[in-house]
């Protein structure tokens, strides 16, 4: 695949827009990528843009997977526990119950935030945004501050972070009890690669330049 550096200061080149990287602010003036290339920082290296054939459907159809794995995930049995005659049996959603009461409130508000509402949000915000563009249409109303929505949110999208902590409570727990893995833990490692491949997919710089045009 080509790598593309923005180009020089050039005759007419101030009446361009300007694009910043993400990573150490350097200014360049805006690309025009061709499809299937990448434009780069000239300091740092980070990719700026990388417009794909059909990402927009590629991102939509992963964003859409991510939302029913997340249902999934909410619903459905999480892990099942069994020592000395007990049997438990829990889902994500009775977790985030279990600190409903007194001074742990707080505690539950943050995990139901963290781990099913803020990715959820975030989820519908990026197919809101995308749906029209797919379709060819000129985008909803609203969709530029839905994205940017989708995109404040991705720091504090945290389901990874959970099943990562699940992991490693099943390591200590492991050996007390007779544990067994419902549905909802896979629907979860299934939504973690969902999320890495649909973030990997999605061009911002594109999704923006769709979104300030009025129609496709």
């Amino acid at each position: 695949m080509d790598r593309l550096a923005p180009g020089d200061r050039q005759a007419g080149a101030p009446d361009r827009p300007l694009l910043a990287c993400l990573t150490c602010d350097t200014l360049h003036y805006e690309p025009d990528v061709p499809m299937n290339h990448v434009a780069t920082c000239r300091r740092c290296g980070r990719v700026l843009a990388a417009p794909r054939d059909n990402a927009f459907a590629r991102v939509l159809a992963l964003a859409l997977t991510s939302t029913i794995l997340m249902i999934g995930a909410v619903f459905f049995p999480f892990i099942d526990l069994s020592v000395a005659g007990l049997q438990n049996r829990t889902s994500v959603l009775d977790a985030a119950l279990a600190f409903s009461t007194g001074m742990m409130v707080p505690l539950s508000v943050a995990v139901a935030l963290l781990i099913v509402l803020i990715p959820v949000t975030r989820l519908g915000a990026i197919i809101y945004t995308l749906l029209p563009l797919v379709r060819g249409c000129a985008p909803w109303p609203h969709a530029p501050l839905a994205f940017r929505l989708a995109e404040r949110l991705r720091p504090w999208s945290m389901a990874e972070i959970f099943v990562v902590g699940v992991a490693v409570a099943l390591v200590k727990v492991g050996g007390l009890a007779t544990l067994s893995i419902g549905p909802a833990f896979w629907a979860f490692a299934g939504l973690v690669l969902v999320t890495v491949l649909h973030d990997n997919a999605m061009c911002r710089y594109t999704i923006w330049k769709s979104l300030e045009t009025p129609s496709r």
